[in-house]
């Protein structure tokens, strides 16, 4: 296990908004009473750059972001399970380059929804219990990774409907898997996080055949030989609590609890010993009343900023590159008050939506 390195003191964000940019509301709108627990915009496809997607109860929205504000409403996909409560959505996309929407929640069951046609395009059983996040493997958009409360994550090919990898066993969480993200540029790596407290980095190198080959198989999906990777290459004791966002900046982390932060650190990985080494902590982005757990942040295509929501209904936006970390903006609306529980940030990170507990979306546009 990973112990924190003594290293210098990590540089922590002031909370005085550096007005570098601001942003005004420029829509809502109510999809109805049940929470809205994800957002996401579409980067798989430059296309389809301005095209977001929400999910909440047993529905899949996609709306499409316009000028002046205003948001257009595409196609709703609803679940045949009325009791089906989604969590977590992705884009990918076919390998003949067809956008799919991949959506998991409590029934343990991914869906892959054809973004054209509205209709079900493949649904994956494997999980044990219910999908926390999806993520898509942004090099190879028809692989995607799903974290899930069985205390697994497990790698898929919705070209084949194949899974091909399931990361558990002696070296697994020990608890529920909240969040997991591949690495940007490199294609082996994943890192994982749950309610055991730790953030898992995970290596497929070993396994990369079967990745391969997973594109190639023509028999029933069941039949293909799927690998367990019992044991991470790096576990990490950032935070003392529920660790239920992770995501790569470079070969950094970024990574938060419920102690109304977000960390950035590196881990320095032993390739010799498996699982052991050291962490330096670099910054601190702090994010007051961010003490509940399934808020997730998000970023825009360069990573440039992040934008988090709190349980209070405001949003703030942290620009990652820069060191201390410097705090874009602060956004809040007198009638936005529900706990937000993930944010999107557009391809330029000139408009930041938010769905919230209370069923509603909110954009916020910069002010040119």
């Amino acid at each position: 296990m990973a112990k924190t390195g003594l290293g210098c003191e990590p540089a922590i964000g002031s909370l005085t908004p550096s007005k570098k940019r601001e942003y005004r509301v420029s829509n809502r709108l109510h999809e109805g009473k049940r929470p809205l627990y994800a957002i996401a915009f579409n980067f798989v496809d430059a296309r389809y750059y301005d095209v977001f997607a929400t999910v909440g109860g047993n529905r899949v929205t996609v709306y499409r972001c316009l000028e002046g504000g205003l948001i257009a409403v595409l196609q709703a996909y609803v679940d045949e399970d009325k009791d089906e409560s989604f969590y977590t959505l992705s884009w990918a996309c076919d390998t003949d380059g067809t956008p799919l929407l991949v959506a998991g929640g409590c029934n343990g069951i991914i869906r892959i929804i054809n973004a054209g046609t509205e209709k079900i395009h493949k649904s994956f059983v494997g999980h044990g219990d219910s999908v926390n996040e999806i993520r898509t493997q942004s090099l190879k958009p028809s692989l995607v990774v799903s974290a899930s409360k069985d205390e697994s994550v497990r790698l898929w090919n919705i070209h084949t409907g194949i899974c091909i990898l399931i990361f558990a066993g002696a070296g697994g969480h020990r608890n529920e898997v909240l969040s997991v993200d591949f690495h940007p540029s490199d294609i082996y790596r994943i890192a994982s996080c749950g309610m055991d407290n730790t953030v898992k980095i995970w290596s497929m190198k070993e396994f990369w055949q079967y990745v391969e080959r997973s594109f190639t198989w023509t028999d029933l999906p069941s039949k293909f030989p799927t690998k367990y990777v019992q044991f991470p290459v790096f576990i990490a004791s950032v935070h003392s609590n529920y660790v239920d966002c992770n995501r790569w900046l470079g070969d950094f982390i970024l990574s938060k609890s419920v102690d109304n932060e977000i960390v950035l650190w590196e881990p320095k990985i032993k390739e010799q010993s498996p699982g052991e080494g050291a962490v330096d902590i670099l910054q601190k982005y702090p994010v007051p009343e961010c003490d509940i757990w399934f808020i997730k942040f998000s970023c825009d295509f360069h990573y440039n900023a992040a934008a988090i929501g709190n349980r209070e209904g405001k949003i703030f936006l942290w620009e990652l590159q820069s060191s201390p970390p410097v705090l874009i903006a602060r956004l809040s609306h007198v009638h936005c008050k529900s706990p937000i529980r993930q944010t999107a940030v557009s391809f330029d990170g000139s408009t930041i939506l938010s769905c919230c507990e209370d069923g509603s979306v909110w954009r916020w546009d910069a002010v040119q």
